[in-house]
């Protein structure tokens, strides 16, 4: 049987085509990359030029009016270099002054902290009437400093409330002139800011303490711990983060104090109350080189202090807050 099919001639295929030219890729803008900026420049920008007006700005002009002996009037002509800031650390009341903003600051967190956290505490607890007591203890710090520093110049006076009480109760020789004496001003005018600021510790404390999980509290006390160990050992450490927060913002304000002092005693009797920013006020005034050197150290003080803090203390809770960027 023949095929009806038959071989033909052998057809060449011919050269291979030649596979087009792949061109390097170009890198492309991203779409939405000018919007994004936009969107950067448009949210952040008002922020960031309130910051470089009120903040930068004023922050370089002290420095420069710093260097000159100028009483705020015509032009920059009398410069003294470093001559201000000699004279600041060579008088024994500017001295005096940063004494006492440091005495404020370590009472403040040896005494007000363990104060705040032991009332935050039996707060934090079932009690009847807990609401109006933290509303009663949260009062003084939303009274405006003015207010509260001339209630206290008025009731600490000779004649005021707080001695005709003494005497009412049969402790007359307990009176004294409470913001006229030197050896305890410093300390009335502590109590008074405790009075004042002891509020908001407790508020902050209180909010600490509820990240703090029960269960744990629970957990703890069927494996027989009594109460302080409860507190010692899982409650204080897990509140270890507010704390260190308020002591952070319980120092920058015990270094930049200025309101209540100067409304309760305006740095007397003698500058036994003194602090560097009344300090400033009394001094810097027609002296706007000399004021602007002390601002400069009282800034310096208050940086570093605020540096050395966060690097020491408060690293670890700043270590989630700072993330690299996504290669």
């Amino acid at each position: 049987m023949t095929d009806h099919l038959t071989a033909g001639p052998a057809v060449s295929a011919g050269p291979a085509p030649t596979p087009p030219t792949v061109r390097p890729a170009v890198p492309r803008r991203r779409a939405g990359t000018g919007r994004k900026w936009l969107e950067i420049a448009l949210f952040a920008g008002p922020a960031l030029i309130v910051f470089v007006t009120f903040v930068i700005a004023p922050v370089v002009l002290a420095g420069v009016y710093s260097l000159y002996n100028w009483n705020g009037l015509g032009p920059l002509e009398r410069f003294v270099g470093f001559d201000n800031y000699i004279r600041a650390f060579s008088d024994p009341q500017f001295l005096s002054a940063i004494g006492n903003n440091g005495t404020i600051l370590v009472a403040s967190v040896l005494i007000q902290g363990p104060l705040a956290i032991s009332i935050a505490l039996l707060l934090n607890r079932k009690l009847p009437g807990r609401a109006l007591i933290r509303a009663l203890i949260f009062v003084p710090y939303v009274l405006a400093e003015v207010i509260a520093g001339l209630s206290w110049k008025l009731l600490l006076s000779p004649r005021g409330g707080v001695n005709a009480l003494l005497e009412a109760m049969g402790l007359g020789a307990f009176t004294q002139p409470w913001l006229a004496n030197p050896d305890i001003a410093l300390w009335v005018m502590f109590s008074i800011l405790t009075w004042k600021y002891l509020g908001f510790a407790i508020l902050l404390m209180l909010a600490g303490l509820q990240g703090v999980p029960e269960e744990l509290h629970e957990a703890a006390a069927i494996d027989g711990a009594n109460w302080w160990q409860i507190q010692t050992r899982i409650t204080l450490p897990l509140l270890a983060p507010t704390i260190r927060i308020w002591i952070f913002l319980s120092m920058i304000g015990s270094l930049q104090l200025f309101d209540m002092v100067w409304v309760t005693t305006k740095g007397g009797p003698v500058g036994a109350t003194n602090t560097m920013a009344v300090y400033l006020i009394q001094y810097g005034q027609g002296q706007y080189g000399y004021g602007s050197a002390i601002a400069v150290i009282l800034f310096a003080i208050s940086l570093a202090v605020a540096l050395l803090y966060q690097r020491f203390a408060m690293r670890r809770d700043l270590a989630g807050a700072v993330t690299s960027g996504v290669r």
